[in-house]
């Protein structure tokens, strides 16, 4: 075993559990400047300081940091829940058809906007900072995935809002005044996106 690999095992056994100031964790001795301390994904709280350290300060750091590390851990669990209480996702086969019908709903509207006055083509992806694109070069309409968990009215929006980029390009006023011209609730159907992000 190589003197790295030998120090990095040392410091794996290293690790030690304690408890301060209510929160129990785990402190690992790393070559650090600073005490860190991290909630990791699973809720486990890890501390991390340089050998001198003692670890009596490492308690100290964890316990004045208690609040922040309760807070951490109950914004986990909240996101934790809301996702095992959202509905399932349809696979991809179905996400596609659920979206293509929808759009076909619409493409009456908005014929003469799209390339070659045909039909789009529809696209689901597994998208996680947007609901939907238009390509004005392939004449394509993508959706994310999730966005069949949405409300129909907010599912509904987003179709009318990717179909008006065919005409404008880009989020101007004109833009807008005509995703109001075919939704004028458009605003109550963004805000179920935002609950639904």
């Amino acid at each position: 075993m190589s003197k790295g690999g030998a120090a990095l095992m040392a410091q794996r056994q290293a690790a030690q559990p304690r408890c301060a100031g209510g929160i129990a964790y785990t402190l690992v001795r790393r070559r650090v400047k600073n005490i860190n301390l991290r909630v990791r994904a699973d809720g486990s709280v890890a501390a991390s300081a340089h050998r001198l350290v003692p670890a009596a300060a490492v308690d100290a750091f964890v316990a004045a940091r208690a609040d922040w590390v309760r807070a951490a851990q109950g914004r986990l669990a909240a996101r934790r829940a809301a996702e095992a209480a959202a509905p399932p996702l349809p696979d991809k086969a179905a996400a596609l058809a659920q979206m293509q019908a929808l759009c076909r709903a619409y493409y009456p509207q908005f014929a003469a906007a799209c390339p070659g006055g045909r039909m789009p083509r529809v696209a689901v992806r597994d998208m996680n900072t947007r609901w939907g694109s238009c390509s004005l070069r392939t004449g394509t309409l993508a959706f994310a995935r999730r966005l069949c968990a949405q409300p129909p009215a907010a599912q509904e929006y987003v179709v009318v809002h990717e179909y008006c980029h065919f005409l404008h390009p880009d989020h101007s006023p004109a833009f807008w005044a005509e995703v109001a011209r075919h939704l004028p609730d458009y605003a109550a159907r963004q805000a179920l996106l935002r609950r639904g992000a």
